[in-house]
C-alpha cells in the first residue's frame, strides 16, 4: 500500500512533499475522493515546489463538517493557508475541486498566484449522462444499497469508469474513497452543482484577475469534453485537450498532466514573486 500519512490543520488532513523553501503549490481533489488521487503527479510536481495535498471536509482522512457548500470549503482551506503561513500560492483542482479553488480566489484574491483547472465541468449543461456503475452507486433505491456494500474491486471499477482507457487505482486512493459515507456523497454532488448553477465557473473567473490554466481529457465520459471552450470566455485562460485521456488525467497521464502543471507555474504564473 501507498503511504499517505500526514498532519491536521483546520480539521483536515494535509499532506506536505517538496522543499518547504519551494514555490508553494495546493493540490485539491474532486467530489468524494482524497488527496491520495493527486499520488502520480506528486513526484514531479515535489521537485520543483512546496506540494500540499489537502483530504476535503468529509473525505479522506478529513472528519465531516458542518457544510458542505463549496464557499464554506473554500473558506476552510483559506484558514488552513493562513495556519501554514504560505501565500501567495499556485493552486490546481481536480473536476469539482476546481470549484473549491475558484470560491479560494474569489474569497481571497490575494492568496492565490494561479488556477489551474483539471477536467472541472463549466457548467450544469455540460454534465454527461453518467457511467452506469457510478448511477447505481449513487441512486435511489439500489444506491444506499450497492454502497454499504461495495468492495475494492467495486471502487476500483468505479473510479475506472471516469477514465478513457486502463489505469492503476492504488490501495490509498480507494481507501480515500471508502471513507465518505452515500448520504455525504449526495450532499457534496449537490452543493457542488449548486455552486455552477448560481454562476458558471467561467464567469467567475473572467471576474477575478488570475492566471488560468485548464487542462480537459477529450475523451471525458462525466463531462463534454468540448465543454471546455466555455473557458476561452476567460481572459488570457490557456485550454488544453489531452487526446485519448478521460476524467483523470493525473492517472491516465501523469508525465503529461505534470509537464503541463510546471511550465504553467514555470512561465511565472505560479512562483512567489
Amino acid at each position: 500500500m501507498n503511504e499517505y500519512a500526514g498532519e491536521y490543520l483546520q480539521g483536515m488532513h494535509v499532506v506536505r512533499e517538496g522543499p518547504r523553501q519551494g514555490p508553494p503549490l495546493l493540490l485539491i481533489h474532486g467530489s468524494g475522493a482524497s488527496g491520495a488521487f493527486w499520488g502520480p503527479v506528486v513526484p514531479a510536481l515535489a521537485g520543483r515546489h512546496h506540494v500540499i495535498r489537502v483530504d476535503l471536509p468529509g473525505c479522506g482522512q478529513s472528519p465531516p463538517p458542518r457544510s458542505y457548500d463549496v464557499p464554506a470549503q473554500a473558506g476552510r482551506v483559506a484558514a488552513l493557508l493562513d495556519d501554514l503561513h504560505l501565500g501567495p500560492v499556485a493552486v490546481a483542482g481536480h473536476s469539482s475541486g476546481g470549484y473549491i479553488a475558484t470560491a479560494l480566489a474569489e474569497q481571497r484574491p490575494g492568496l492565490v498566484l494561479a488556477l489551474m483547472l483539471i477536467s472541472s465541468g463549466p457548467s450544469p449543461g455540460a454534465l454527461l449522462r453518467q457511467p452506469l456503475l457510478l448511477r447505481l452507486l449513487l441512486a435511489p433505491p439500489v444506491g444506499p444499497l450497492l454502497w454499504l456494500r461495495r468492495s475494492d474491486n467495486m471502487i476500483r471499477a468505479g473510479v475506472r469508469a471516469t477514465a478513457a482507457g486502463p489505469v492503476d487505482v492504488p490501495d490509498d486512493m480507494v481507501a480515500g474513497l471508502r471513507s465518505i459515507g452515500y448520504r455525504s456523497m449526495r450532499t457534496v454532488l449537490r452543493r457542488n452543482s449548486a455552486y455552477i448553477a448560481e454562476r458558471g465557473v467561467p464567469e467567475r473567473l473572467a471576474g477575478l484577475e488570475v492566471p488560468v490554466l485548464v487542462i480537459f481529457g477529450d475523451a471525458d465520459p462525466r463531462w463534454d469534453p468540448s465543454s471546455a471552450l466555455e473557458y476561452k470566455t476567460v481572459p488570457g485562460a490557456r485550454v488544453v485537450m489531452l487526446p485519448g485521456v478521460g476524467h483523470t488525467p493525473m492517472l491516465e497521464a501523469p508525465e503529461a498532466t505534470s509537464r503541463l502543471l510546471l511550465e504553467f507555474t514555470a512561465a511565472g504564473r505560479g512562483i512567489r514573486p
